[in-house]
């Protein structure tokens, strides 16, 4: 009897938390805004990005998955509605009724199966798009929007689900994941080994590196020493120490609520990351309880406080209903995910400390294509320098003309934006590509592929073409270093930027007669840079599935000999 008592109430909402209403709903539509942040930015890049003519076209990733997964195994390697079809139709269709799902959501009408469809469909992407989708801000979002499902009311229009109240383990595990990102995040930068992080200059040209700079970053990284020195420690104490209160009483929980949200709302200023800073401000929220936020709240808005769980006497032994035989296999379901997620999750974390060897790591695996149950770590290792990766097309290989982005530094006067969470997926991934080779970056010869051929799809994920009339005979990519201008030289000049050129980063493309495309210019030597998100963890190393990106590092003597590297820790998304 005690085991059904535990189970109830761990699993069943009768028995969940009553005042913890007003926490989940505000938790649920802020899900819903990152949803639909994320289906939004997806409709003006997904063609260009996977689409038949895009620059990792989807049909063929999933191709080259049957081939190496044939039967059914394939659906487990890559679950997507994308192999009903890879087409452009397929692609805007599944994005849309993701969008519209996450609408719903926000409205709080059927939240449960919204919630479904923005994950299904969310990740249909994600497991199609490869290097687009190898950011851990998605995996924040497919495991918090998966346990969002079984923490939502049910039914079409259940307000504040007084009657339904969030099951313990729901709220629990999306608390669990609020305080993994943090505190994995903290171990990384131990394990990585990088001196930035303890002679406390990791924060010197962090506005300046990170991958989508902001107007306000720009003048915070102009401020004095003693300010990156202060953040450096900040950060540290704040994922070693302060994320430890979620452990504490009440009240204590607050004081850490009030703590990590200016924090968060500093680094949401200081840099572009998508949803990933707004996804975890909002996790905080369920730090707080309805007596703590009731006063917030209108009167007439107001739930009920007079909730009282189901008399057990009317109930069977395992919470269900006479006359309600679907709620005991439905409490049964979500008994089993919710268990394997806290298990895969907390063996993730495990994993730091102990050999994985030691854990049984199957149920890990078997959750890893569904992006429900990550390891978190951000930031682990800190660049050295600003790089940005420019493609020019030009008719007689003498004369370049550039192609503008819609968001990167390009030009020098052009200031910073703040756009998130709105994210551009190919500029984000061109920051990752200029740290490393291009022939380890494909998406940059791919792209200058596409270019020869005046692709429209890919095209639009430019802000402009300078050969709109007819392709270009020739398209390269070349590499700038970028640096922030001083205060004398923006007041002087207007610049927020100065550059220099680097050099060729990939060769240069022309199409001959018969349409093949060659290249007649190889690449320039360039100097290795180190990538701020690979970290060598010979803990986790055996685990890596191939999923992930290339990792390069500044120095080849850095990495081990034969020494396999984890790419999940991929150090800011």
């Amino acid at each position: 009897m005690r085991l059904v008592n535990l189970f109830r109430r761990l699993f069943d909402s009768s028995q969940g938390l009553s005042d913890r209403l007003i926490p989940r709903w505000l938790l649920l539509r802020a899900l819903a805004v990152w949803y639909l942040s994320a289906f939004y930015s997806l409709l003006f890049q997904i063609k260009g990005l996977i689409g038949p003519n895009g620059i990792l076209p989807a049909g063929k990733y999933l191709a080259a998955v049957q081939h190496a997964f044939p039967g059914l195994a394939r659906f487990w390697y890559a679950p997507s509605l994308f192999w009903i079809s890879a087409g452009n139709p397929m692609l805007m269709a599944v994005t849309w009724l993701g969008l519209l799902a996450a609408v719903f959501a926000f409205l709080n009408l059927w939240p449960r199966i919204s919630f479904l469809l923005c994950f299904v469909c969310f990740l249909s992407f994600v497991s199609t798009a490869n290097d687009f989708s190898g950011y851990q801000s998605d995996g924040m979002l497919l495991e918090a929007g998966f346990l969002a499902i079984f923490l939502a009311p049910p039914g079409a229009l259940p307000g504040w689900g007084a009657n339904h109240p969030p099951s313990r383990a729901s709220y629990f595990l999306l608390l669990w994941e609020w305080f993994r990102i943090y505190f994995e995040s903290g171990l990384v930068k131990i394990f990585s080994g990088d001196p930035q992080w303890r002679n406390f200059t990791a924060m010197d040209d962090y506005y300046q590196n990170l991958p989508l700079p902001t107007w306000t970053g720009w003048y915070a990284g102009h401020f004095p020493h003693w300010f990156h020195v202060a953040s450096t420690a900040g950060t540290l104490l704040l994922e070693y120490v302060v994320v430890l209160m979620l452990f504490l009483p009440r009240r204590a929980r607050i004081v850490c609520f009030f703590i990590v949200t200016p924090w968060q709302l500093g680094v949401i200023l200081s840099g572009n990351y998508a949803f990933l800073n707004y996804l975890v401000l909002s996790l905080a929220i369920l730090l707080l309880d309805d007596p703590a936020l009731r006063k917030f709240i209108p009167s007439g808005f107001k739930p009920l406080t007079n909730y009282h769980p189901p008399d057990v006497e009317h109930t069977t032994a395992f919470g269900g209903k006479p006359g309600r035989p679907f709620r005991i296999p439905r409490l049964a379901f979500a008994a089993i995910f919710l268990t394997w997620i806290a298990y895969a999750t907390t063996a993730e974390l495990a994993g730091f400390f102990i050999h994985p060897s030691q854990l049984a790591e199957l149920p890990v695996e078997a959750l890893e294509p569904f992006r429900i149950a990550n390891q978190y770590g951000l930031f682990a290792i800190m660049t050295h320098g600003r790089y940005e990766i420019e493609f020019q097309g030009s008719n007689d290989n003498q004369t370049w003309s550039p192609y503008p982005f819609q968001y990167k530094p390009q030009s020098l006067n052009e200031r910073p934006g703040i756009y998130a969470p709105y994210q551009p997926r190919f500029e984000w991934n061109l920051w990752f590509a200029s740290l490393g080779d291009w022939d380890q970056n494909q998406i940059v010869p791919l792209t200058e592929e596409r270019l020869l051929a005046n692709d429209s799809d890919v095209l639009s994920l430019f802000r402009g073409n300078p050969f709109p009339q007819a392709p270009p005979r020739f398209v390269r990519a070349v590499l700038w270093q970028y640096w922030f201008t001083s205060i004398a030289q923006k007041r002087q000049t207007g610049n927020w930027w100065r550059r220099s050129l680097l050099g060729q980063y990939a060769p240069t493309l022309t199409r001959v007669d018969n349409g093949t495309v060659v290249a007649i210019q190889p690449a320039d030597q360039l100097p290795l840079t180190p990538l701020i998100s690979c970290v060598v963890l010979p803990r986790l190393s055996h685990r890596v599935s191939g999923r992930g990106r290339h990792c390069v590092f500044a120095d080849r003597k850095q990495l081990p000999a034969n020494q396999p590297i984890d790419c999940a820790l991929r150090g800011t998304l």
